[in-house]
């Protein structure tokens, strides 16, 4: 079993030198890969998106086919949201036409009864842009909770327990979704609940405080996928930590077990 195992991590680290021509040999690879990103775990999907990406219009072709086959199985959402960020800025025209046609609202469907619109959000995290997302979950969230949030651009922890739930769950998938699993508040109370609930335990892994400092925004935050697990969003702790002990208890979480 180890030996296969190396043998297809080879296979495929080699794999972006040897699409670039028609050949036989080429087709068979671009082959394989098509069939591995149906079937294989996730930690090799997802290590297989970069490579059709470099096969180019092959690849792409691929990854289109493969995102119109599964966008409504939510098992697949994390790879498909990343193969679509992989899209995203690409110039081949007919990548855009079939965006533009397909996904022009992004990946995750957002529910009517949701209270206010998310679509800018997805866009922002499509295009990898974290931390303009990040700034619009809150200002999204501000809006829930009603002018006077929206005037003084912070939230009171009584008014996160009034959330409906189908708007912090929205949020939480748009996050998730684009973000291979990492971000998102229900991976942040993953974390929580590892630690026992123990917000100085909390911190650091999340990598919001090193020791007795707190990192300073937002120069001192990663706005990328090399992030560590449930670093975004971001809730402000300096006025401390009532407002996320209030969206880790939302009943959202128990809501989605259900």
């Amino acid at each position: 079993m180890a030996s296969y195992s190396l043998g297809r991590e080879f296979l495929l680290s080699n794999m972006s030198s040897s699409i670039a021509d028609n050949s036989p040999s080429s087709l068979e690879l671009l082959e394989s890969l098509k069939s591995q990103l149906r079937e294989a775990s996730l930690k090799l999907q997802l290590s297989i998106l970069p490579q059709l990406i470099e096969a180019g219009v092959a690849g792409y072709q691929i990854l289109m086919d493969y995102l119109l086959e599964v966008k409504d199985h939510p098992a697949a959402a994390w790879v498909a949201g990343r193969a679509l960020q992989l899209l995203h800025p690409g110039s081949d025209p007919d990548v855009s036409t079939f965006l533009n046609t397909h996904f022009a609202q992004g990946l995750v469907p957002l529910p009517a009864t949701c209270t206010v619109d998310y679509t800018d959000i997805q866009t922002a995290l499509m295009a990898q842009a974290f931390e303009q997302a990040d700034r619009l979950t809150l200002q999204k969230m501000c809006e829930l909770a009603g002018d006077n949030a929206v005037k003084r651009k912070w939230l009171y922890f009584t008014e996160i327990n009034i959330f409906p739930i189908v708007d912090l769950q929205t949020l939480d998938r748009l996050w998730l979704t684009y973000s291979v699993g990492n971000f998102g508040f229900s991976k942040q109370r993953e974390i929580w609940l590892g630690v026992g609930k123990n917000w100085e335990k909390l911190w650091p892994k999340i990598a919001w405080k090193d020791g007795n400092t707190w990192a300073r925004y937002p120069g001192e935050f990663v706005w990328n996928l090399q992030a560590p697990a449930g670093h975004l969003p971001l809730t402000n702790q300096l006025r401390g930590v009532r407002v996320m002990d209030a969206l880790m208890n939302h009943p959202a979480w128990q809501a989605e077990r259900s």
